[in-house]
């Protein structure tokens, strides 16, 4: 290949200690962004085939593949014949692939759903040569606070990060350390992240002082004196410089450009894997400055928080279907399964992962990548439903058709109300059909064995020229199409037939329901339901269960109260539920409020309903007006004076012995570029508040940390609660919240609609997030409804932690199919896991062995005990690998856990036969 043309220039005497300086070829590849997945595959697959080319006549050659696998797969899908060529430049060491299976935002999946993403990632990279040992994480859009924990539980001893890292950070190289304590040594991709040496070759005219100038960028953010292993002489630890960026190739010539450059420059330069890189670092953390937590600073980077609210359907269906896998259809295939479940879990793992990528979930790339993401959400959620029928369905032969089945969620006993459907002969029966038809033969084609119309012929009569079906779900009765037809021909031909089906009615109504820890029992609807201390008292717009009081005023906000005791007053919550609805300028990144903003608080119309009076749940119906302006004026910055009429509907419903009031909020989104938020006054000033996610409990203040050229807006996400101020926010969904008004109200987002991917020009960020590609989609407009449940606590967010645990995974119910009236079958308990703070994270079977995974979410140390058929336990890694034995007492295993520590086992269970 010709050289550079500046080559024939002398060679420049080295540098005087100067540090080696690690280019790393690269590309970063957003999966689907703002072009949908197939179409960059496409160019992914142009790419590779260029470098497997490039890479195999040029043994100088390295390559990073992102630190995820899904780049390889996607390749392999359509060019599986390459796999030995891939797997041989691989086992060489020269191109890096994995750990992660995608790069995820840490933010909008589980803590559990990580830790499979690792497991599959190295499992594929393994297969094809070697995973690459680095927690590589260059683009999500800040990090949870349990990374480092999860990163060394998987074998890692580096983390590599951009986006997040606060300004206390001030060397490339920081030790990470989680709630835990684990630590984990961290490499800052300082000046410029992971493109920070991107375009260095573009030019070798100017590679020369491309490459002094990059050497200037990062020299002050260099590690201390101390050279590691292998670089003896260079000056101290290395600078790493990322040489690529999103969906590019290095140049075809980048090893005689660097030689080149080097030589003249004088700067020690070579190539290598980011693998390479590290492997040359110590693994140590000792004598490095700490950084505690999570990274979620502004001042280092953008970490464009508006990606928590943007398409919040996505973020309601990611976890809806993380629940129904991980907590539903798992344990129950473990504990009541025949192992034909395994393929359609891991399909529905291998969906769940694809789509917690950092521009997949967030919502922040074109309309049809938001499609296709929530198509594989759904699928993710269908599977781990149908591994939950399967299940159900064995369970569900042992329990009489006239009573259900109940399956609790939790790994501890439960008992509460849960809502069932049964039949109502005392209302009539419901008309399905009543038609006159000329020909008689057409109703009888309507019959299949015995189901008619989706429901079950349980007797049929003729009456002059009336032929009449009764219909219910479940049938005893014989019958045969063939006795009807023979009586009708005994009819005068041509008579018209008039032909009715009635169906036995049914209704919902609430049953009190108790089932053992990860276990299953039966429930019929009783003819009186028991009562209790926490019965629900009713009456007009106050509820009462004697855990907690509701009380509606006329604007339809409400009041919470807990009832004082011996320890202390109680407390009280006023003017809660109130809707605002502002203007946003911005797009999927970031919120941008008009400068001339319109903010609607008050509706025009309230009218409050009683919708359910029942000693084990009542319910009251909050119906309000709002004129809400119908888009944003860009021109003006501002609002449309245009305004939409829309109805808010917020249901308010109180069960028995809950300490928790339930509530949803509905409404049919007709507006664009706006903001919605749920505004909870707090019943005393915060100065913090507490967010429940990904195995950790994350104390936030009021304000964020700037610097980086995005305003640094305070709304944080939550997961599974968020506390604040003695009001607790249970949720079903990935939420954004902020604390407003000092600390005196919270805020949680119920809707942001926004039509650009990014914008150029945004009043909260000095630069584009992205291409400004139109997406009306992200408007979401139609039907918004996000349930979640509030709950006053008196002391300390950890009073929350069991609430969120019941609220968020309810009883599972499915009707019985053996026989009626026979006798309910015992409860069946699975396995029990107690210790104050101790969450079950997953249960699952894995090679023959029930896998569960435990977090301590407590400051304090604290002891997990798990108790059941248990005959042998283990440790285990993150991964999965073994470790120590246990000891097993009657069954009975305790484990001891530090403040926060994820803990894993494998256990050998009995079977009732044993």
């Amino acid at each position: 290949m010709p050289e550079p043309s500046a080559s024939s220039a002398p060679a420049a005497p080295a540098r005087e200690n100067a540090r080696a300086l690690v280019i790393v070829p690269h590309t970063h590849w957003d999966r689907e962004w703002y072009l949908p997945f197939q179409r960059f595959r496409l160019q992914l697959v142009g790419l590779l085939d260029e470098l497997l080319d490039r890479m195999e006549r040029d043994p100088r050659q390295r390559f990073t593949l992102d630190g995820q696998m899904a780049a390889v797969d996607d390749y392999l899908e359509v060019r599986p014949e390459a796999r030995e060529r891939v797997a041989a430049l691989v086992k060489s060491g020269r191109l890096a692939i994995g750990p992660w299976d995608i790069l995820m935002d840490e933010f909008l999946c589980s803590g559990e759903q990580m830790i499979r993403n690792l497991e599959r990632g190295i499992r594929r990279a393994e297969e094809l040569g070697a995973a690459m040992p680095v927690g590589y994480l260059p683009d999500m859009f800040g990090h949870i606070a349990q990374m480092p924990q999860l990163l060394r539980g998987a074998g890692l001893a580096h983390a590599c990060v951009y986006r997040g890292v606060p300004s206390s950070v001030t060397t490339d190289t920081f030790a990470w350390e989680a709630p835990d304590g684990t630590a984990i040594r961290t490499r800052f991709l300082a000046a410029g992240g992971y493109g920070n040496a991107a375009g260095l070759l573009e030019d070798p005219e100017r590679a020369e002082a491309r490459l002094l100038e990059l050497v200037e960028r990062m020299e002050p953010w260099a590690e201390g004196p101390d050279a590691p292993p292998g670089l003896d002489g260079l000056g101290g630890a290395p600078m790493l410089g990322m040489y690529g960026s999103d969906h590019t190739a290095p140049a075809a010539d980048a090893p005689d450009l660097l030689a080149a450059v080097g030589e003249r420059t004088g700067v020690p330069v070579r190539l290598a894997t980011l693998a390479e890189f590290f492997a040359a670092l110590p693994e140590t953390v000792a004598g490095l400055p700490v950084t505690r937590g999570e990274l979620r600073s502004h001042s280092r980077s953008n970490i464009l928080p508006g990606v928590i609210s943007v398409r919040p359907a996505l973020k309601q269906a990611m976890a809806r279907a993380e629940r129904t896998v991980e907590r539903y259809a798992e344990p129950l295939a473990a504990l009541f399964g025949d192992r034909t479940e395994r393929r359609f879990l891991d399909l529905a793992w291998r969906h769940l992962i694809s789509v917690s990528c950092h521009d997949s979930v967030t919502g922040c790339g074109c309309d049809e990548t938001a499609v296709q993401v929530g198509a594989r959400m759904a699928e993710a959620e269908q599977l781990g439903q149908a591994v939950c029928d399967m299940t159900l369905a064995r369970l569900a032969r042992d329990v009489p058709r006239d009573a259900h089945l109940v399956v609790n969620p939790s790994p501890r006993p439960r008992a509460g109300v849960v809502l069932l459907a049964t039949e109502a002969p005392e209302r009539g029966a419901d008309v399905l059909a009543d038609d006159v038809l000329a020909d008689p033969e057409l109703a009888l084609t309507r019959i299949h064995g015995t189901e008619l119309y989706g429901q079950h012929i349980t007797g049929w009569s003729l009456s002059g020229n009336t032929l009449t079906f009764r219909v219910a779900h479940h049938t005893d009765t014989p019958f045969d199409v063939a006795d009807v037809r023979a009586l009708l021909r005994e009819r005068p031909e041509g008579a018209p037939l008039r032909v009715r089906i009635l169906a036995v009615p049914r209704r919902t109504v609430p049953v009190w329901a108790e089932a053992p820890a990860l276990g299953h029992a039966a429930v019929r609807v009783p003819t009186e339901p028991p009562l209790s201390q926490y019965d629900v008292r009713a009456s007009g717009r106050v509820m009462d269960n004697g855990l907690v009081g509701v009380a509606v005023a006329a604007d339809g906000t409400f009041t919470l109260s807990t009832p004082g005791g011996a320890g202390g007053p109680g407390v009280t919550a006023t003017g809660l539920g109130g809707i605002v609805d502002g203007g946003d300028l911005g797009d999927s990144y970031n919120y941008a409020p008009p400068a001339a903003d319109l903010l609607v608080t008050e509706p025009a119309t309230v009218r409050v309903t009683p919708v359910l009076t029942d000693p084990l749940a009542s319910a009251i119906e909050i119906t309000r007006g709002y004129a809400w302006p119908a888009a944003g004026d860009f021109a003006a910055d501002g609002r449309e004076e245009r305004a939409e009429a829309i109805t808010v509907t917020t249901r308010l419903e109180l069960r028995a012995a809950e300490p928790f009031v339930r509530l949803t909020v509905r409404f049919d989104n007709r507006c664009d570029d706006h903001r919605v938020r749920l505004h909870l006054p707090l019943p005393r000033r915060a100065t913090a508040s507490y967010a429940e996610g990904q195995f950790a409990v994350v104390e936030r203040g009021l304000t964020a940390e700037g610097g980086g050229g995005e305003h640094p807006l305070p709304t944080f996400p939550a997961s599974g609660f968020v506390a604040a101020g003695g009001l607790a926010a249970l949720l079903t969904e990935y939420t954004e919240y902020e604390l407003v008004n000092h600390g005196r109200e919270l805020a949680l987002t119920v809707l942001r609609a926004v039509g650009q991917l990014s914008r150029n020009r945004h009043v909260h960020r000095d630069e584009p997030a992205g291409p400004q590609v139109p997406t009306p989609g992200a408007q979401s407009r139609g039907v918004r409804e996000v349930s979640l449940a509030l709950m006053p606590y008196a002391d300390s967010w950890e009073e929350v932690v069991p609430a969120a645990e019941d609220y968020r995974h309810p009883l599972l119910t499915t009707p019985g199919a053996g026989p009626a009236g026979g006798a309910l079958p015992p409860a069946a308990p699975g396995l029990t896991v107690t210790g104050t703070g101790v969450v079950l994270s997953s249960l699952r079977e894995r090679d023959g062995r029930v896998e569960l995974r435990v977090v301590a979410e407590t400051d304090r140390p604290t002891t997990a005990t798990v108790a059941g058929p248990v005959a042998h336990a283990r440790h285990a890694d993150l991964l999965g690998r073994p470790g120590d034995d246990l000891p097993v007492t009657d069954g009975t295993v305790t484990l001891p856990l530090r403040p926060w520590q994820i803990a894993t086992l494998h256990l050998d269970l009995t079977t009732p036969d044993a």
